[in-house]
């Protein structure tokens, strides 16, 4: 067993070589289990408490997606959508035959998973973007982190510990991002179509009526 996963229990390590040995799998998995608002999502749970609690915010899931793809044998990558007049996204994402693809959860039906399709991470980032809005229905994607390995976090436990990641989440804060969208261009965008809004709120919590 690799020393990088050795923590992991045996229903554990059975649960990511059985039930979530795939991306799909694993973006099932967060589809099926409910977002989680604990404290309006304040919380950074391990994958171990993930599993454990069945429930999960943006870079719980994304984090979770990581450990799932470690024990497959990829790389743990995470990266950090960054937005104006609107909270981070976080994803997880991995490469297929040199293109990337993307795992993650959301309130917002359209922030998750990317088929490993894209040439550039750029590309990635980008199929975000009309999907990217807050509940004015501004467009709010501005650009993204390079992604960050979460072996370097190894010394926290993070696939297993019982405290929050925060660390984690700072790192991803402070790292430099990628512009995606220009001063110009922002200052000219108009507003989500309503009907893509609509899709993409279905099981927002605070889905206006």
């Amino acid at each position: 067993m690799s020393r990088a996963f050795a923590e992991l229990t045996g229903p554990e390590l059975a649960t990511f070589r059985r039930r979530l040995d795939t991306p799909a799998k694993v973006q099932q998995f967060l589809d099926d289990i409910p977002y989680n608002t604990e404290h309006h999502g304040e919380t950074f749970r391990s994958p171990r408490r993930v599993l454990r609690d069945r429930t999960a915010n943006c870079i719980e899931g994304a984090v979770l997606a990581a450990a799932a793809l470690r024990v497959g044998g990829d790389p743990p990558l995470i990266m950090d959508l960054a937005a104006v007049h609107d909270e981070d996204h976080v994803i997880a994402v991995y490469r297929r035959r040199g293109l990337w693809g993307a795992i993650g959860t959301s309130k917002f039906t359209g922030l998750r998973a990317r088929q490993p399709v894209y040439r550039t991470l750029r590309e990635l980032a980008m199929s975000y973007f009309e999907h990217y809005f807050n509940l004015k229905g501004e467009l709010t994607l501005r650009g993204h982190g390079r992604p960050v390995n979460l072996g370097r976090f190894d010394g926290l436990h993070w696939m297993t510990s019982e405290a929050d990641l925060w660390p984690i989440a700072e790192h991803l804060e402070r790292i430099p991002h990628v512009p995606l969208v220009r001063t110009a261009t922002a200052s000219v965008l108009g507003r989500v179509d309503p009907r893509l809004r609509e899709a993409d709120l279905l099981r927002h919590p605070a889905r206006p009526d």
